[in-house]
């Protein structure tokens, strides 16, 4: 893994020393608010804070937004989102993401150039409380481990969100519904918490690439699929989605450059080999808000288990943060892998909504509001077909280790109307990576 070793070998270039900014207290609403706000006035040039709804008792689900064009998406910059407190009494990320805030807006202003490549070529969304009802309800110590967990209407918020496996499980023989799958008319008629509406609205809202949300309980970084594919929901069996290698990557990522997460044992009595788990091979849940990401959106979500205890006191704030400062950011460059691009049609307008798939994996995206895309991936040579109505284009996108691949498309404007028929795109693009790479030292040897 190279962000590991760039992060051992040149800690003074890429990280700042120390951070005089960082508050490691816990905050009810009204202060998170408020040390937001604080951020915002030290960088106004980078950040908006915007909410995305408010809570079943009325509190505003407070995000804020770094970018070097807050408030608007910028063609070909892809979007990311952490996460943090679904669970009301697990609390560790609703910390960590306002310290993560704290540590951007320092570090912008210092000029260290990762903090500056980041918030110059991505536009980031971090989201300190999804639950702010259950917090206000918690109480330090793991509190009978349910005291606060779920929102004010008693619904566990984390099996909330439409099931959609099930769908996608009896696609996978013929490689149908594999992404993208319709929320069903019959999951508004149940029980939907306040905060996941607001969630599944700003989902659907947002190109999010990739994401994280953050609970408490164990130590892991856990990825798709959580729902088994047969059996209970303890020791259901691993339930691998098309993008397995990838989530696994993406895991590692995380738990690898976290202080103690890789070498850890666990909490519970189960050992995690190199800090990482399969969502249902640990154990099988439904209505999860990672698989609804990654089924019905472009989003490619994982789940990060950050301590033992819940609610731990405020003394240990400032440990936590030293030991996921790093896994933060290595995991939030992680949206700059695999291939991107911009879909246009043969008169230069971009295409929305056109399908990206890549040959051998039946999970495919789809392209934005103006046409730019992006699909993360390993390194290597895919063969990636776009198509919209009639209209098909593919090429071999040639994936390194380093930022994104651009591999543009142009589909035939007359086609992509048209139903039927086998109508082709035009063109052929560059596969080469873009010469003015912000992270070029994801490239280098070090």
């Amino acid at each position: 893994m190279m962000v590991p070793l760039i992060l051992a070998v040149l800690p003074a270039l890429v990280l700042g020393q120390s951070s005089s900014k960082l508050t490691f207290v816990f905050q009810n609403h009204d202060a998170l608010y408020t040390e937001l706000q604080t951020v915002n006035n030290d960088c106004p040039t980078i950040t908006k804070i915007y909410s995305v709804g408010r809570s079943y008792r009325n509190k505003e689900l407070w995000v804020i937004e770094f970018s070097d064009n807050p408030g608007t998406h910028e063609l070909g910059e892809p979007e990311f989102k952490y996460v943090g407190n679904m669970h009301g009494n697990e609390v560790r990320g609703r910390q960590l993401i306002l310290n993560l805030a704290q540590y951007m807006c320092e570090e912008y202003n210092k000029g260290t150039s990762r903090i500056v490549n980041l918030v110059r070529n991505t536009r980031i969304h971090l989201m300190p409380t999804m639950n702010p009802d259950g917090f206000e309800t918690a109480s330090q110590g793991n509190g009978g481990w349910t005291d606060g967990r779920n929102n004010a209407q008693g619904y566990d918020l984390n099996r909330n969100f439409p099931e959609l496996n099930p769908i996608a499980y009896s696609g996978e023989s013929s490689g149908t519904n594999q992404d993208h799958i319709p929320i069903p008319s019959s999951y508004w008629s149940g029980g939907v918490g306040t905060e996941t509406r607001a969630m599944i609205s700003w989902m659907q809202a947002h190109p999010f690439v990739l994401s994280a949300n953050m609970h408490d309980g164990d130590l892991v970084a856990n990825y798709p699929y959580d729902t088994a594919k047969s059996g209970g929901w303890w020791g259901g069996g691993y339930a691998s989605s098309p993008d397995d290698a990838l989530f696994r990557d993406l895991a590692i990522t995380y738990s690898q450059a976290h202080r103690t997460m890789a070498n850890a044992n666990g909490c519970n009595g189960q050992s995690f080999q190199n800090g990482i788990t399969n969502g249902a091979d640990w154990y099988s849940l439904t209505g999860g808000m990672q698989d609804f990401n990654y089924l019905h959106t472009n989003c490619f979500e994982l789940t990060f288990e950050l301590g033992c205890q819940k609610y731990p006191p405020q003394s240990e704030l400032e440990m936590e943060w030293n030991n996921n400062r790093d896994a933060l950011l290595a995991y939030m460059e992680k949206v700059h892998i695999g291939i991107k691009g911009v879909v246009t049609d043969s008169n230069g307008n971009g295409v929305a909504d056109a399908k990206i798939k890549v040959q051998g994996n039946n999970h495919a995206v789809t392209s934005a509001t103006d046409g730019d895309y992006w699909r993360l991936l390993l390194p290597g040579t895919y063969s990636v077909t776009v198509t919209k109505g009639q209209a098909s284009q593919t090429k071999s996108c040639s994936v390194t280790s380093g930022s994104a691949t651009t591999c543009d498309f142009t589909l035939d404007a007359d086609a992509i109307g048209l139903s039927t028929g086998t109508g082709t795109g035009t063109g052929t693009g560059s596969t080469d990576p873009i010469n003015t790479d912000p992270f070029w030292w994801l490239n280098s040897d070090w």
